[in-house]
């Protein structure tokens, strides 16, 4: 290729490095889809998932990130990471309260402390909204 810069490979720390980050973002990638086909209803695959899944592909990034350097690629991945940081609690909390409000029961016998069995008729903050 014309123009094509040549890099040299990454060190052995920094291979080691993304080794170790992509091997647990697999891990909790896998942990992850595991609890999303064996937990029992929408509120428990919702939390296996948000929260697994969102430090999986953020280790993956990770991984890109220290192999690709901080330049092109590698601040991509580190924008990725951002982009996953602040719209997967945002989604997960959309997806759960239209579970709620659909209707979606919780699971049996699941007790906390304040817990209210019925969704209220005020908005969550309190004030009327026309």
């Amino acid at each position: 290729m014309a123009g094509a810069i040549a890099t040299a490979p990454p060190g052995p720390l920094v291979s080691l490095l993304v080794v170790a980050l992509v091997v647990v973002g697999s891990f909790f990638l896998t942990v992850g889809t595991i609890g999303l086909l064996r937990l029992p209803n929408v509120y428990n695959r919702l939390h296996a998932t948000s929260k697994a899944t969102t430090l999986g592909a953020s280790g993956i990034a990770l991984a890109a990130w220290a192999y690709f350097g901080p330049g092109g690629a590698g601040m991509k991945a580190l924008v990725t990471v951002l982009f996953l940081f602040l719209t997967a609690p945002t989604g997960g909390h959309m997806i759960s309260r239209a579970a709620q409000r659909m209707g979606v029961e919780f699971e049996e016998g699941v007790t906390w402390p304040g817990r209210v069995d019925e969704t209220p008729e005020q908005p969550a903050d309190g004030n009327e909204h026309d």
